[in-house]
């Protein structure tokens, strides 16, 4: 049912965003040089790899493509219309593209960079049972990011939480709670423009 629901409503999503995901485009390529979209390899269903794709808002020459320098506030590196795409996080969109294609669901744990840190070390290390969360294919948004452990992985009690909200949500799961962390992001990262 998860599945089902998942290519249904990114599917409808596509195309209801196609106009805003053509300008967004020409916005991209008319101010900063380098390809629209942001491609990196990220952890997927039990520990697989697989290519997120992002709208880019960084410059292409100062990009981390390896995505272990996370950005920061104010980061000089995000162009322009880069700040907009993240603070309204419409720079996810073409992640319904990897929905479709089954490397991720709506609703589920974020996918993190292999080697991620938290605390200025792995991630793994920091928190043993880390790749617990990965039992569940990777999400747009999720029970961590709704409850406000979102962005940096710099303070090592916001990180753990962050894991513990994930593995709160692949043992509490049920299509209810899909629809309603769904409807809190919306509000949260789109109408309220709370992205990072």
């Amino acid at each position: 049912m998860k599945r089902a629901f998942d290519v249904v409503a990114a599917s409808l999503a596509l195309i209801f965003f196609a106009p805003l995901f053509l300008g967004i485009m020409i916005a991209i390529k008319a101010t900063s040089r380098g390809p629209v979209f942001f491609r990196q390899y990220r952890h997927g269903y039990r520990n697989s790899l697989f290519k997120i794709y992002k709208f880019r808002t960084m410059r292409t020459a100062d990009g981390d493509p390896a995505g272990i320098k996370q950005t920061v506030r104010d980061d000089p590196r995000i162009t322009a219309i880069g700040r907009v795409l993240r603070r309204t996080s419409l720079d996810e969109i073409p992640q319904l593209i990897n929905v479709v294609k089954g490397d991720m669901s709506l609703v589920g744990p974020r996918p993190h960079v292999p080697g991620m840190l938290a605390a200025d070390i792995r991630y793994e290390k920091l928190v043993p049972y880390y790749f617990q969360r990965h039992i569940a294919r990777p999400g747009i948004t999720g029970l961590a990011q709704v409850s406000g452990c979102r962005g940096s992985t710099v303070e090592p009690d916001l990180a753990i939480k962050r894991i513990d909200y994930d593995l709160d949500y692949i043992e509490k799961w049920s299509f209810q709670m899909d629809v309603e962390l769904l409807l809190r992001t919306v509000r949260r990262e789109f109408l309220s423009g709370s992205g990072s």
